[in-house]
């Protein structure tokens, strides 16, 4: 998927998304370009993890549009029951945004090494060799070189989620989204997973991370969104989102995470 530098990489303009009569998201506008890391906070229920859903097409938008580097996903109806229309398309998007879960999601079945592969392999159809040699730099890069050919069992929460950020980057994605991808590790492992996150962040890679943690918002972020049932109730640069707050209720919240 190829677009110019002035297309955002990622696009949403008025998403709404409801569970029965459960209102979850309601008329969400979000873009983001190449290099932006977009941190999205706020209380759990506001909507933060469903939206990022939504972007990857792991769950359906009823109303808005969803653009990815320039093209619009395409539905099979105009109405509160429509699907994705075009299932090669939704691969393609998927692919093309790598997604990090809570739960870390490796294969225990599989050998590390084997975990960050099988995608490049399977779906891009990378030489395995290749693959193998890629996965391997970026088990280093992520840290856990030596621990390739281990299993998951045989990590730690940590390692297990520096391995499916490396099996995330193996896709060579134009986004990355993270999932609150530190809120199941204690604070030592936690630690490992926010320095990883940092580095790819100065890289300029594109991201969009849902988080409870509000140091790694203000420390990586180029633009925060808090939302609060539903809406953005308040949004800028971190130094204006945390440090200029002028949302009562971002107050509150922040107050309550210290």
């Amino acid at each position: 998927m190829t677009a110019d530098t002035d297309t955002p990489v990622i696009e949403l303009r008025n998403i709404h998304k409801s569970y029965d009569d459960l209102h979850v998201i309601k008329g969400l506008d979000l873009t983001a370009h190449k290099g932006d890391v977009i941190a999205l906070i706020g209380s759990s229920g506001s909507g933060k993890s469903t939206l990022l859903r939504c972007v990857n097409l792991l769950e359906t938008a009823q109303q808005g549009d969803i653009v990815i580097g320039g093209e619009p996903v395409t539905w099979n109806r105009d109405d509160a029951h429509r699907q994705p229309k075009d299932a090669d398309q939704v691969r393609r998007f998927r692919t093309n945004l790598s997604m990090v879960f809570q739960q870390f999601n490796l294969w225990s079945h599989l050998s590390v090494l084997q975990n960050v592969i099988e995608a490049p392999v399977t779906v891009l159809g990378c030489y395995r060799a290749d693959a193998e040699a890629v996965g391997r730099a970026l088990l280093e890069k992520v840290g856990i070189g030596d621990k390739a050919d281990m299993y998951p069992s045989q990590l730690s929460g940590g390692q297990q989620q520096r391995a499916a950020i490396a099996r995330a980057l193996a896709m060579e994605p134009s986004a990355m989204l993270f999932d609150e991808p530190t809120s199941a590790l204690d604070p030592e492992t936690e630690a490992e997973v926010v320095t990883v996150i940092r580095d790819l962040a100065a890289e300029g890679r594109t991201m969009l991370l849902v988080t409870h943690d509000m140091k790694l918002a203000r420390d990586v972020a180029s633009h925060v969104i808090f939302l609060h049932q539903g809406v953005i109730e308040e949004q800028g640069t971190p130094d204006e989102v945390f440090n200029q707050t002028k949302s009562t209720r971002l107050q509150q919240f922040l107050s309550s995470t210290h």
